[in-house]
């Protein structure tokens, strides 16, 4: 997985950092996850604070580009983003008693 940086701007209203990504891959399309945790092995930040806005591939090609945002606190990001954004590629909680 390559992994490039196209734009880092500073946000100070929301306390935040933008930054927008090109990745290039081989095989399988990479999770949100897989993203995520690449993202804050770059930049040396937590998972809880980053918040994936955009994935955009194109047909036939092995890259897509992005956009992230990471904020200064967990508290930040909780009252800037909105809900299904936050959940939105976190793993689905397991229900008890399911076969």
């Amino acid at each position: 997985m390559d992994f490039e940086i196209t734009s880092d701007k500073r946000n100070e209203l929301l306390s935040r950092r933008e930054v927008g990504f090109r990745l290039r891959y081989e095989g399988a399309t990479p999770s949100r996850m897989q993203i995520t945790g690449k993202i804050c092995a770059l930049l040396n930040v937590k998972d809880q604070q980053v918040v994936l806005d955009s994935l955009k591939g194109s047909f036939g090609k092995m890259e897509l580009n992005g956009r992230a945002r990471i904020y200064d606190s967990e508290e930040g990001k909780k009252k800037t983003e909105r809900a299904h954004l936050m959940t939105r590629g976190l793993p689905k909680p397991k229900e008890e008693g399911a076969a």
